[in-house]
């Protein structure tokens, strides 16, 4: 019951609707835990995406790109340095082309 403290109307004070509502919110946790990391991973791409279509490629050739010259950058490294290094980005594209 301490655990459903905050939680409105019977969810915070009958025992039953509280420990459901309570075991309900741990699988919520759970599932959104791995969630979260799928929703990074898809904001990484779009940053990346629009940062290469400024430099007339797709997100898809300057991946294939960058795999086949050898470069290892990680996507959430991509994205930061096209957010906030943009003329490190830049140089990278320039090398891939």
């Amino acid at each position: 019951m301490k655990k459903t403290k905050g939680y409105f109307g019977r969810r915070k004070n009958v025992w039953t609707v509280s420990k459901n509502a309570y075991e309900k919110g741990l699988t919520y946790a759970y599932r959104d835990r791995r969630k979260k990391k799928a929703n990074f991973r898809a904001l990484w791409i779009q940053r990346i995406n629009a940062a290469v279509r400024e430099h007339g490629m797709s997100y898809s050739e300057f991946m294939g790109k960058l795999n086949k010259s050898g470069i290892e950058i990680n996507r959430k490294v991509l994205a930061d340095l096209a957010m906030n290094d943009p003329k490190v980005f830049e140089a990278i594209v320039k090398k891939i082309q």
